[in-house]
């Protein structure tokens, strides 16, 4: 089923403000909260549908992409999640204020609703690696398995940075709190600075006895291999991200994630211009005045293609659908052969004797006749002096 116009979800017209979209989905999240709406699966729909309209409208760079070229523009479906639970949504709307909090801290927790669950240990650090491609792999789509190290939460302790059998005590230095209050006095008046706690890190807890494996740090370096999907189509600095699959975070945080970067390898034959693959086709002489079948190579094995007789040096022709395919469509570019007529730089006696024999022939000339014809209007130059 096609995606519905983003404005349409909304409710609102293409010149709408960052004001008027805020509060159109405002209105559309809490009518269609799962908390008001239980057990239906109608709701939650909608509710993943207005997530995703708001998380693009409510971007300046995603919203003049869409508002140019419509859902096609997004870098195949990389500018917005497709939620698959509402714990999604809840998770990833922090960016889109460019905040700490999710936008479901502002439009629900004042209300009693449902707030976002909050880590109290270190969110652990995302990962970015670069994945080479070749144009073959990029035209069909590929499975890689990559292997990564990274840490990962420690099994001896269950993440709690403590030795099994032992517990933590509450932080002395501020009360299991996590936060440190400062005040300071001026002559505008009294100012409190919170911080996190750096005795404890914000937790509120210390660690009686280290866990040996992990030295406290409730995790451990490890390594991982991991299968990733690449669809056809995609292109330099596309990049794939696969949530959760970072550093594991410290004392129960949230994991990072890992960012493949997609990095086109070189390739001998071929070069890719968007969508469309070039390449040149060396013919000789006589295959380009007499005409030839010629098998050249493509992303999909090899094909024919039929030279004309009289094709000329720079002559183009196009193979359909031999390209790259558009990113998740159907659609595929093409293969543009371009002919280049072969010049030999050194012939034998015989070779030699039979093109200046050929050499004779007016057809062998380029356009005499226009020759002739500049001849003729130089020599009526002349005639005027």
């Amino acid at each position: 089923m096609s995606k519905r116009d983003y404005y349409e979800v909304l409710g609102l017209s293409k010149g709408a403000s960052q004001d008027e979209i805020k509060s159109s989905y405002r209105k559309l999240a809490l009518k269609y909260h799962p908390d008001k709406n239980p057990d239906n699966p109608d709701a939650e729909n909608l509710f993943k549908e207005a997530a995703e309209a708001y998380e693009v409208l409510s971007n300046t760079d995603k919203r003049a992409r869409y508002d140019r070229y419509g859902h096609e523009g997004l870098r195949g479906g990389q500018d917005y999640h497709t939620y698959s639970n509402i714990n999604d949504i809840f998770s990833s709307f922090g960016d889109v204020f460019g905040g700490r909090g999710s936008v479901f801290d502002e439009f629900f927790n004042m209300g009693g609703g449902r707030s976002r669950q909050r880590h109290s240990g270190e969110p652990g650090a995302d990962i970015r690696i670069k994945l080479p491609l070749s144009l073959e792999e990029i035209a069909e789509g590929v499975t890689k398995t990559i292997k990564i190290k990274h840490y990962v939460e420690c099994k001896d302790c269950g993440a709690t940075g403590a030795k099994s059998g032992t517990g933590k005590k509450s932080c002395s230095h501020c009360n299991g709190t996590g936060e440190v209050r400062q005040v300071s006095r001026s002559i505008f008046g009294q100012f409190v600075n919170i911080s996190a706690c750096q005795s404890c890190r914000g937790t509120g807890e210390i660690i009686v006895d280290k866990c040996p494996a992990c030295n406290g740090e409730s995790r451990v370096m490890d390594e991982e291999k991991i299968k990733v999907t690449i669809p056809a189509g995609v292109e330099e600095g596309n990049y794939i991200p696969m949530r959760g699959k970072g550093h594991a975070g410290k004392m129960g945080g949230p994991e990072g994630d890992l960012i493949i970067i997609i990095e086109e390898k070189r390739h001998p034959e071929f070069r890719r211009d968007g969508n469309d693959i070039i390449y040149s086709l060396k013919v000789s002489f006589p295959a380009a005045a007499l005409g030839d079948e010629i098998e050249v190579p493509t992303l999909f094995g090899n094909e024919m293609v039929k030279i004309e007789a009289g094709t000329q040096n720079g002559a183009v022709i196009r193979l359909r659908d031999k390209g790259i395919p558009v990113l998740n469509s159907y659609q595929k570019g093409d293969q543009i052969v371009i002919i280049t007529v072969h010049v030999p730089k050194k012939l034998s006696i015989r070779e030699k004797e039979i093109l200046e024999e050929l050499a004779e022939s007016n057809n062998i000339q380029p356009d005499s006749k226009h020759h002739k014809k500049e001849k003729d209007f130089f020599d009526k130059i002349k005639d005027l002096f």
